[in-house]
């Protein structure tokens, strides 16, 4: 998977500019808030549909101007293919190859990326929801089935949810069961799914961190709550706990058992990561977590994702970058820093100089 041409048309900073990109290493540098992490968010944003730092995509849109566009040329095992996004105020519209995409669901996965930055610190040390974000967004760049499992369990939680703040306890009983049978039925999927997906993804990570701490740290991944059996098996456990929970669900006004309150339980050395890891543990954490994401990537698509490095070399010690250097050779990069000469100690990359959300020759 490689993007060739990346085009801004109002997004961020960028008033109108197009980035070409090489197939291995390509590093855009320049000073502090010049639009380099908003380049990378807009690949990311054309893999996921969506943005790692906004909630809102109006907030995408340059100052006083009504829309923004980001277009870009790829290629993939497949061959080449265009994906575009057109963001306004009040909405959006997706594209593949200039044809408009009818559903966010059907834009997922068309072009694959792995994105890292200070920021993924989150998911070491904040609450569960960074996790299950996180979960969310990988799995489903690689399943829709995942995504559209995720969505219909969402819109259920969200019925059953409103339902359990209506004081007509009548109601309430009558109809919980009508909702419990559906929301068990994609909650399975869900569940299945991420018990599979993580399986993988801590063996990996495991390795990944042994390699980049030289064997002085061990990583563990493991979910909070054991899942197994079969979809169907697990179905009907998560329909009976939904039952269970009935008057604890109502006396809360919320939903209080499924995969939307599950987390991931992080360790280094036996200890749990979130309370007790240092700065730098948490980063080589996370960045063993991404870079283990990378390799599923590339094992489910049969070819690399596009890495998104944004800030990171900075932030890890002389030994670590050159490990990461060494790892993430013959993938397309794009990597963002304030001084290339400083952290890539000459390896071959494209250099792309940014101003001020422009390019500078």
């Amino acid at each position: 998977m490689v993007v060739k041409k990346l085009t801004l048309k109002n997004f961020r900073n960028y008033e109108d500019e197009t980035f070409e990109f090489d197939e291995g290493l390509n590093v855009l540098t320049g000073k502090n808030a010049q639009g380099k992490t908003n380049c990378a968010e807009a690949v990311f944003y054309l893999c996921t549909g969506s943005s790692l730092r906004i909630r809102h995509d109006r907030q995408l849109i340059r100052r006083g101007a009504e829309r923004a566009f980001i277009t870009a040329e790829a290629v993939s095992r497949f061959g080449k293919f265009t994906l575009g996004a057109s963001i306004g105020e009040n909405g959006r519209e997706l594209f593949f190859n200039g044809n408009k995409v009818g559903r966010a669901v059907d834009f997922l996965g068309n072009m694959k990326s792995v994105f890292f930055s200070p920021g993924e610190l989150r998911l070491i040390q904040d609450g569960p929801d960074e996790r299950r974000r996180f979960l969310n967004l990988s799995i489903s760049q690689t399943s829709r089935d995942y995504a559209s499992a995720l969505l219909r369990y969402q819109r259920i939680l969200d019925q059953r949810n409103n339902l359990l703040k209506d004081r007509d306890m009548g109601s309430v009983f009558e109809t919980l069961s009508v909702w419990d049978g559906q929301l068990a039925l994609y909650a399975a999927r869900i569940a299945v799914a991420r018990r599979e997906y993580l399986k993988e993804l801590a063996s990996l990570a495991t390795r990944i961190h042994h390699e980049l701490t030289d064997g002085a740290e061990t990583l563990t991944l493991a979910p909070d709550r054991n899942y197994a059996g079969g979809e169907e098996e697990v179905r009907e456990r998560i329909a009976d706990e939904l039952a269970a929970n009935y008057e604890r669900d109502i006396r809360l006004g919320f939903t209080s058992v499924g995969p939307h309150r599950d987390d991931v339980k992080i360790g280094i050395n036996g200890t749990d990561a979130r309370g007790f890891c240092s700065q730098g543990q948490a980063r080589t954490a996370a960045l063993s977590i991404k870079l283990a994401e990378v390799e599923i990537f590339t094992r489910l698509s049969g070819e690399a994702p596009v890495l998104i490095l944004d800030d990171v070399m900075s932030e890890l010690d002389l030994p670590r970058r050159k490990k990461l250097l060494a790892r993430v050779k013959g993938l397309q990069v794009i990597l963002t820093c304030t001084h290339a000469e400083r952290v890539l100690y000459g390896a071959e990359c494209k250099k792309i100089r940014i101003q001020g959300g422009k390019i500078i020759e």
